[in-house]
This record gives C-alpha cells, sequence and structure tokens, in this order.
C-alpha cells in the first residue's frame, strides 16, 4: 500500500501517520527527512521525536530519499517519510537549483530531477506499507521571491506524482482527515 497524507502546517499529518502506522501491525520504520541546522528545527526533530514509540526504526534520509526506502521497505514493514516538503527543500539547496533560480536563469538540476524520478519509480515498487507526509503549499499567495516560487512550483508537481502512484491519499485540516482517493 502507497499512501499519501497531505495538508497544511500543523495540521495534523504527521500524527495521522504514525496512528495509521500503528494501526497497520507492522514493524514500523520512521524515514526522517529533516536536518536539525539551527535551533528550531532541533526543537522540532526532537518534538517528533519524544511522540514516537521507542522501539519504531529510525532511517535519516535527507537527499536520497528512495534509495532509503529500497533498503528499508520489506513486506513486514510500514515506513512513514516525514516529509517530502523538508526533502525537496534539501535538494534544491544542495544542488545548484536555488541559486539558479535567485539568478533568474532557467533551472537546469540533474540531481533534483533524478532524485525526484526516482522516488516516483521507486514507490510502486516497494513492499510492505509506505506512508508519505506532505505539504499542501499551493493554498496561499504566489511567492515573491524566485526560490520560494521555484519551491512552491516543484512542491506542488511533487504531490501531484505521488498522488498519482498512491493507492490512497488523505487531506489533513485541523486535524480531520477527509480522503480524497
Amino acid at each position: 500500500m502507497r499512501e499519501l497524507i497531505i495538508g497544511g502546517a500543523r495540521s495534523g499529518k504527521s500524527l495521522l501517520a504514525e496512528q495509521r502506522a500503528t494501526q497497520s501491525g507492522l514493524r514500523v520504520v520512521y524515514v526522517a527527512t529533516g536536518q536539525a541546522l539551527d535551533g528550531e528545527m532541533a526543537q522540532r526533530i526532537a518534538h517528533h521525536r519524544a511522540r514516537r514509540p521507542a522501539h519504531w526504526g529510525l532511517v535519516e534520509a535527507p537527499l536520497e530519499l528512495a534509495t532509503a526506502l529500497r533498503q528499508h521497505a520489506a513486506p513486514d514493514a510500514c515506513l512513514i517519510v516525514d516529509c517530502l516538503t523538508l526533502w525537496l527543500s534539501n535538494l534544491l539547496f544542495a544542488g545548484e537549483a536555488a541559486q539558479q533560480a535567485e539568478a533568474g536563469v532557467a533551472v537546469v538540476c540533474p540531481r533534483l530531477s533524478g532524485e525526484l524520478q526516482a522516488l516516483i519509480d521507486t514507490l510502486p515498487q516497494l513492499p510492505g506499507h509506505i506512508i508519505v507526509v506532505s505539504n499542501e503549499v499551493g493554498w496561499g499567495l504566489v511567492p515573491m521571491a524566485a526560490v520560494s516560487r521555484l519551491f512552491s512550483d516543484e512542491q506542488g508537481r511533487l504531490n501531484q506524482r505521488v498522488a498519482a502512484v498512491s493507492d490512497r491519499v488523505t487531506l489533513v485540516a485541523a486535524g480531520l482527515p477527509l480522503l480524497l482517493k
């Protein structure tokens, strides 16, 4: 089963993913894409970590997500990817995409496009239950900065592509799940 849980910031996406993983009855592996690059992010990571059961596995995959999923997916496992939004941001700034957008030139970043395609190609082939968490960023204003517009556009496209290869898609708002697919 491939599942996408999408919603706004602090909507309850991660909590729902954790509940569904627990209900799956499978061994749970949390695939974290965030990096504690500042104090605020370190606090957010600590909050998520404190909420999870201690026996859950943890894999950190800030850039090579498809590779991590292939290595850890198994018929007896439920993997929670939290979240695509941080992963995409990591990819934009790890390569040349962010600098190209800020310079006003066409964004050509083989690493970014390669990792995105690898994820879309990999998801349908994985055994077990895969729950992917992502932010819906397209309901606000069009960002003013070029790199922010690039991020918003790429996040929207990525969410569409992951939804297309998912068996179930759930939108979460105010802690309430709405089944979309």
